[in-house]
């Protein structure tokens, strides 16, 4: 009778405790792929040979994106693994209050882009016409503002005329570079037919009518082109932040469990949840 009840509590810790192992090693192994891009586009532009030229440029630096969220995803993933593996509770908890406060900011924001759409729409509109006076600082930054504008068949915050805020190509009469009064190759519209990008097709662009050029280049923003494709994926969009928070909420309620576990193993006289892990206090239970 009293061996059954101890191989049942076996069986059902050992099941808790590989699944949250195999999870979080998962999700380590994932923050050290970001990282490791992170390292190494720095190291490409030169910045971890010289550490103060993170502050040069003007507009938002992609590898930021990586390095920030594989440090948190390396952090977690590590907690996550060496408490789960050691039966380790102070690990545990740790890695439960940063996943619930990951959880919590993930919903708040959900709650208040709802709410202050307007406002998020100007802080989007001001993010986008920032890096556009930066285009030319970063390669990164340059490549993500091409795609952003090519995939979603737009140009500029809300138009092709935002593109005024950048020195390169400004209307202005003292601007001396060639691509004044122009926008970037990825604003122009695509041909099928040609199998090489002309980088030069939004030359003196802007110095034609509106008519002309609807010919060449996208018109419409790409805050409002955004928005559209936004309400056109609604419910892919959706899917995915709710099965992100469904997974994150079972990782909670998982790692919870083995806390609570872990706890009444480590106090009781006899262990009958994990009598053949590697316990970190295993000293301390046999005193």
């Amino acid at each position: 009778m009293m061996s059954g009840k101890h191989f049942k509590a076996h069986e059902v810790s050992c099941c808790i405790k590989y699944f949250i192992f195999g999870f979080n090693i998962i999700f380590w192994l994932l923050g050290v792929a970001f990282l490791g891009i992170g390292l190494w586009a720095w190291s490409e532009k030169g910045v971890l040979s010289n550490i103060s030229s993170i502050t040069d440029l003007g507009g938002f630096d992609p590898v930021w994106l990586f390095l920030v969220v594989g440090g948190v995803m390396f952090i977690l993933g590590f907690a996550g693994c060496i408490g789960a593996l050691r039966e380790n509770s102070f690990l545990l908890k740790f890695f439960s209050v940063f996943l619930g406060i990951i959880f919590f900011l993930e919903l708040t924001a959900g709650v208040l882009a709802f709410v202050f759409k307007d406002w998020i729409k100007d802080q989007l509109n001001f993010f986008i016409n920032n890096n556009i006076r930066a285009y030319r600082d970063d390669i990164d930054l340059q490549n993500l503002i091409d795609f952003t504008q090519e995939y979603w068949e737009c140009c500029g915050a809300f138009g092709a005329d935002d593109w005024n805020l950048n020195i390169y190509f400004n209307c202005t009469d003292s601007n001396p570079s060639r691509e004044k009064c122009g926008v970037p190759f990825s604003c122009c519209t695509k041909d099928p037919a040609e199998d090489v990008i002309n980088t030069q097709c939004g030359y003196d662009i802007r110095a034609k009518t509106d008519s002309e050029q609807r010919t060449f280049i996208y018109i419409k923003g790409c805050v409002p082109q955004f928005e559209k494709w936004l309400q056109d994926n609604l419910t892919v969009v959706a899917g995915i932040f709710i099965g992100i928070a469904l997974l994150q909420v079972k990782c909670l309620l998982l790692h919870l469990l083995t806390i609570i576990l872990t706890f009444s193993c480590l106090t009781s006289r006899f262990s009958v949840c994990f009598p053949d892990f590697w316990d970190l206090f295993s000293t301390e239970s046999r005193e």
